[in-house]
C-alpha cells in the first residue's frame, strides 16, 4: 500500500510499504478514508526528534473498518470510526482512570502510545491507505454511517480534543477570560473551544495572519500578532489587567517576539526560545490563575540550536511564576475523555471544527503539503489528506 514515509530532515516520500495484518485477536484494520497533517509532525519532519527513517506518519486517523480479529466484539467491518491518537490498552491502571494518554501497557520509551510518532512506540501511521488498529474495541469511536461530517469527525482524532483539553488543563469556566498562545490547529480548538465554553474575552497570540483572520471570524477572538506587538504588554493594557486562563499551544520550538529583527523563514532558529510562551503566560496571567500546557515539548532533541539548553531544560521565570501562585497542567490530551461528547456535539450542529481545513489533496501530494504547512505558508492551516 502506499503511505507517507519519513526519508530524514525535510525529506518526506510518498512509498509502498507492507499492508497491516492482525497481530492478535484484539486488533482490527482500517481502511482510510481521511487523514491529516498535524502541527507536532513537523518537529519529527524537521529532523527535531529520534524518529527512525522509514516510519510512516500521521496519527490523526478515520475511516472504514476492514476486518477484525476473533476477539473484537463491539466491531464489524463497514463501521465507520475515528481513532483517537492514543494506543491505549483500557485496563492498566491510568487508562482505568482515564489517562489514555499514558497507557502502561503500550510498546513505548514512554506512558502511551501514538500511531506514527517519534518515542511513543512502533506503531506506523495513517498517513496511509490502511493502519492496524491495537485494542480496537476500547480505541475506535463509532461514527454515523455515510460521509457527512467527515472534515469534522477527523478533528476528533487530536486537534479538537487537544485544544479542549488544554482548556480544561485551565480549568476554564464560562464567563472568564483567556489568551492562547498559537494559532495553529490545535491553538484555534483551544480557542474554539473556549467560545464554545462560554468564555468571556479570548485572545489569540500569533503571526500567520490566516490564522489570526480565522481566530476572529470562528472563536470571537482578540487577536495579538507577536511580531508587532509584546502580549505581555497589549493583553493587560487591552484587557483591564491580567486574563484569568492561559493555554500554551506552542510548545518548544517557539520563537521569540523578533519586534526588532525579523527573520526570513517561518523558523529562524537564532531566535528559538523554548520558554519564550511559559514566561508570556506568566506575564499574562492574573495571580493565582491558571495555565495548560499543551504544547509539544521534547526530552530529546538531536538538532537543537546551539544557544539552547539541553532539550527539557527551560529558562523559566520561576520567581514571578511562584509570586503569582501560578497552576500549571500539562501533557498530552486523553481523547477518549473528551471524544464522545465532542462528536454528539458535531452531530447535533452544536460544533464545526473544521473551519480550520484549508486543503483537502490525495496522500501523493503529501510531500509538498509538508514543505508548505512547515513553512507556514499565508492560507495553509490544516491539510487533509484522502487515501
Amino acid at each position: 500500500m502506499d503511505a507517507t514515509v519519513y526519508r530524514g530532515p525535510h525529506e518526506m516520500e510518498v512509498e509502498e510499504i507492507e499492508e497491516p495484518e492482525l497481530e492478535g485477536p484484539n486488533d482490527a484494520i482500517l481502511d482510510i478514508t481521511t487523514t491529516a497533517i498535524c502541527g507536532s509532525d513537523l518537529h519529527m519532519y524537521e529532523g527535531r526528534t529520534t524518529i527512525d527513517e522509514g516510519r510512516a506518519f500521521g496519527h490523526e486517523i478515520m475511516g472504514i473498518i476492514e476486518e477484525v480479529g476473533d476477539g473484537v466484539e463491539s466491531l464489524e467491518p463497514g463501521d465507520r470510526v475515528v481513532l483517537p491518537f492514543n494506543i491505549a490498552c483500557g485496563y492498566c491502571r491510568n487508562c482505568v482512570d482515564n489517562y489514555t494518554a499514558f497507557c502502561l501497557n503500550a510498546d513505548s520509551e514512554t506512558p502511551g502510545g501514538v500511531y506514527g510518532y517519534a518515542m511513543m512506540g512502533p506503531y506506523q501511521g495513517g498517513q496511509a491507505e490502511k493502519v492496524r488498529v491495537p485494542h480496537a474495541d476500547f480505541n475506535a469511536l463509532k461514527l454515523p454511517d455515510g460521509d457527512e461530517h467527515e472534515d469534522d469527525f477527523v478533528m476528533l482524532a487530536d486537534v479538537f480534543p487537544t485544544g479542549w483539553h488544554g482548556t480544561e488543563l485551565a480549568d476554564l469556566e464560562a464567563g472568564e477570560s483567556v489568551v492562547v498562545y498559537g494559532g495553529g490547529p490545535v491553538g484555534l480548538m483551544a480557542a474554539y473551544s473556549a467560545k464554545l465554553k462560554g468564555a468571556s474575552d479570548i485572545y489569540l497570540v500569533d503571526r500567520v495572519e490566516s490564522r489570526l483572520e480565522l481566530a476572529e471570524e470562528h472563536c470571537d477572538a482578540t487577536t495579538v500578532n507577536f511580531e508587532e506587538e509584546d502580549p505581555t504588554e497589549v493583553i493587560p493594557e487591552q484587557h483591564g489587567g491580567k486574563v484569568d486562563k492561559g493555554v500554551d499551544a506552542v510548545g518548544y520550538q517557539a520563537i521569540d517576539g523578533g519586534r526588532h529583527s525579523h527573520g526570513d523563514g517561518a523558523y529562524d532558529k537564532s531566535r528559538e526560545d523554548p520558554s519564550q510562551v511559559i514566561n508570556d503566560l506568566i506575564g499574562t496571567v492574573r495571580a493565582t490563575g491558571k495555565v495548560g500546557i499543551v504544547g509539544v515539548y521534547f526530552s530529546s532533541d538531536p538538532n537543537p540550536p546551539e544557544h539552547v539548553d539541553e532539550p527539557g531544560e527551560l529558562r523559566v521565570d520561576f520567581g514571578k511564576l511562584f509570586e503569582s501562585g501560578l497552576r500549571i497542567g500539562t501533557g498530552q490530551c486523553d481523547v477518549k475523555r473528551y471524544d464522545r461528547r465532542l462528536r454528539d456535539m458535531i452531530i447535533e450542529g452544536r460544533a464545526e471544527p473544521s473551519f480550520i481545513v484549508s486543503h483537502r489533496v490525495g496522500l501523493d501530494e503529501a510531500p509538498e503539503m509538508y514543505e508548505r504547512f512547515d513553512e507556514r505558508e499565508e492560507g495553509v492551516t490544516k491539510v487533509l489528506l484522502k487515501p
